[in-house]
């Protein structure tokens, strides 16, 4: 099973010819990322401010099948895929009624903050990796 975020497309999410502007829908990613890990208890303040690790996103890829205009409901499924023990990516699949607008990825690797050296993911991203996972199975 899937984390599920819903949202509303807003007019600041769209470009000139009122459909939502790419670069929005990695934004509405990182959104629903956020709410997952909040969602699994993970204090989001103590997390994208730990002095010792950083997760940065290494690559983003986004793939549109139909626009979403201000005011659209979407309903944003998130799944998780740990890859290796430094490096996971997260799947999002956007739905807005009942068919699939888009699709995302976004593939993380956790660094040392300071040496930006490779480390092992952080043991509270753990069971949120392994959560979503059992679920899917």
């Amino acid at each position: 099973m899937s984390f599920t975020y819903t949202r509303t497309i807003r007019f600041q999410d769209t470009d000139a010819a009122g459909v939502v502007y790419f670069a929005n829908v990695l934004a509405m990613c990182h959104e629903a990322y956020e709410e997952s890990l909040a969602a699994l208890d993970i204090n989001l303040k103590l997390f994208f401010s730990n002095p010792n690790v950083a997760i940065p996103i290494v690559h983003a890829n986004v793939d549109f099948f139909s626009p979403m205009y201000c005011g659209d409901k979407v309903v944003i499924q998130l799944i998780p895929q740990h890859l290796s023990s430094e490096k996971f990516e997260v799947n999002y699949q956007f739905i807005a009624e009942n068919r699939v607008v888009a699709q995302a990825i976004t593939r993380h690797v956790c660094i040392d903050a300071a040496t930006r050296s490779r480390k092992e993911i952080p043991v509270e991203m753990i069971p949120w990796l392994q959560q979503l996972k059992e679920e899917e199975e």
